[in-house]
């Protein structure tokens, strides 16, 4: 993938300075379910709102959620939208906002109206004043943005077009970042594209890219005929095309096209998905200027926040996981030693009404018999939470040779396996704090435990859950394996401190019980 795993850790490196338009989004949600006597329209039964930065201010809060440095130029007029834009902005760490206060303008704030089931937009709207800024306004934007500048390592102008990109805005800071060697990265608006002038990447959608150059933009040919067109009369260094459910198109001036399908997703609201990418691209070519992975983490980006509800940023995780191989997300994704992040696992498959396992052990040598049991234990629920013993408690339970891994080693084995949704460690004898934190409807262990021995059976029958035993597989233990491996000793060469401890377990009496699990529907 280009390195593109290397550049995504250095993304907190980067600062970009962004200017354009600040607006406020609000999302009023609801649901509906009548038409209102009086007019032919829908009731909606608000449930809930949100508030958030829009426009500009969205590219600033996707760039800090990725762990960017982002400093802020835009205009606020002087009302309560603007208050809570600037209390917003404060909040967030990673942005250093300069706002240029205009009374003569109302904050730019936009309302949305969605069904909740449906995601559906049922109504918009605005509070604004669509037009250029006046000269002292200007004036303060340049300043600002002209003072920044040779702090920052990329450039995003965000065009909504509501009057604080002029032209004399643009080119000056246009002209003032490529003496300085920094890239610029434009979201365009309106059909006259030679304002952006001598800009290094340049993103407009399909209809946008249409109306600049005059020229059809459907089929991929004409795609890039029509981004050749605006490289041409913008100078760009490349254009890069956003195709909605087609992916993307990138056009260098210099070299090959590149076409990158969308990536499959249940699409809840695209408000803002174009400032995601802007911040991507910026990011990204902050740290190297290197387009094509550039693009496809932009496009990756695109793919998560359009499944998310309103206007919306995203963590480096999400987009690695888009990006990367499963197998290569493993620690990152399963693995967990902040009990809090847990937590917050374990509340969304509970509110998806999913039912969860739970086993655990030290699993010091991956074998066939742990294989079964974790094959086993996932088979009887919808998520299988493993419990796994720090170094530390399996030097108390196993003795001073062990673990033959560290507890780093041992988690990334159990976390490439399909079977395990989460590795869970935890520093004590017994896992009976963790069993408590899970509160799992089913709890495994291998056969050559009794039920009533199993740590935290009773926990869990009393809340209506089930304790699994496992069938083990004859002649397969981690001890065993140990044993074999060692160099072989008399019993008095090895002083006795340093035997292997044995597991104490209870012997087992009468027939070993069978598998009592089901499948969960998921």
């Amino acid at each position: 993938m280009h390195n593109i795993d290397q550049q995504l850790a250095r993304l907190d490196q980067a600062t970009v300075l962004c200017i354009g338009d600040l607006m406020l989004d609000e999302f009023v949600y609801g649901e509906v379910s009548r038409i209102s006597p009086e007019a032919p329209a829908p009731v909606l039964a608000v449930t809930r709102s949100e508030l958030v930065i829009g426009g500009g201010g969205n590219v600033a809060r996707n760039l800090a959620s990725l762990g960017a440095r982002c400093v802020f130029v835009g205009v606020v007029g002087e009302d309560d939208s603007s208050s809570k834009v600037m209390r917003a902005l404060a909040a967030e760490s990673l942005i250093e906002p300069h706002l240029v206060v205009d009374a003569t303008r109302p904050t730019t704030r936009k309302v949305r109206f969605v069904s909740e089931h449906f995601s559906t937009h049922l109504l918009r709207a605005d509070w604004e004043l669509a037009q250029t800024i006046n000269s002292a306004t200007e004036k303060a934007v340049i300043d600002r943005a002209l003072a920044a500048l040779p702090d920052v390592t990329s450039v995003v102008l965000s065009d909504y077009a509501k009057g604080v990109l002029t032209p004399r805005v643009i080119q000056t800071l246009i002209g003032a970042a490529r003496k300085l060697g920094k890239p610029i990265i434009v979201d365009p608006k309106g059909k006259d594209f030679s304002i952006y002038r001598g800009t290094t990447l340049i993103t407009p959608n399909r209809h946008e890219l249409a109306e600049a150059t005059r020229r059809a933009a459907v089929t991929d040919a004409e795609v890039v005929a029509a981004a050749a067109e605006l490289n041409r009369l913008v100078g760009s260094e490349a254009v890069l095309v956003t195709r909605s459910e087609e992916g993307m198109t990138f056009v260098p001036a210099v070299g090959s096209p590149i076409h990158v399908p969308a990536f499959a997703v249940k699409v809840r609201d695209v408000s803002g998905a174009g400032d995601t990418v802007a911040a991507v691209l910026a990011a990204m070519l902050a740290i190297d200027k290197d387009f094509e992975p550039a693009m496809r983490a932009a496009n990756a980006a695109a793919a998560v926040v359009v499944g998310k509800r309103g206007t919306a940023t995203l963590s480096i995780a999400e987009l690695r996981s888009r990006l990367l191989p499963a197998s290569s997300l493993a620690a990152e994704e399963k693995i967990i030693f902040d009990w809090l992040v847990l937590d917050e696992r374990l509340h969304e498959w509970r509110r998806r009404g999913l039912r969860i396992g739970f086993t655990n052990g030290c699993f010091d040598l991956l074998h066939r018999g742990h294989v079964k049991l974790l094959a086993q234990a996932r088979g009887a629920c919808d998520r299988l939470v493993v419990g796994l013993n720090d170094d530390a408690s399996v030097r108390r339970l196993k003795g001073d040779t062990r673990p033959v891994q560290d507890v780093h080693s041992r988690a990334e084995v159990l976390a490439a396996l399909e079977a395990v949704d989460l590795v869970a460690v935890f520093g004590e004898d017994t896992p009976l704090k963790l069993i408590e934190r899970v509160r799992p409807q089913v709890l495994v262990k291998g056969g050559d435990y009794r039920r009533e021995d199993v740590v935290g059976h009773d926990l869990v029958e009393a809340a209506g859950g089930e304790t699994i035993l496992v069938d083990l597989v004859p002649g397969h233990s981690t001890t065993a394996l140990v044993r074999r491996s060692a160099p072989s000793k008399s019993a008095s060469g090895m002083p006795p401190e340093r035997q292997p401890a044995r597991e104490k377990r209870a012997p087992v009496k009468g027939p070993k019980p069978a598998l009592l699990g089901r499948k969960s529907k998921i």
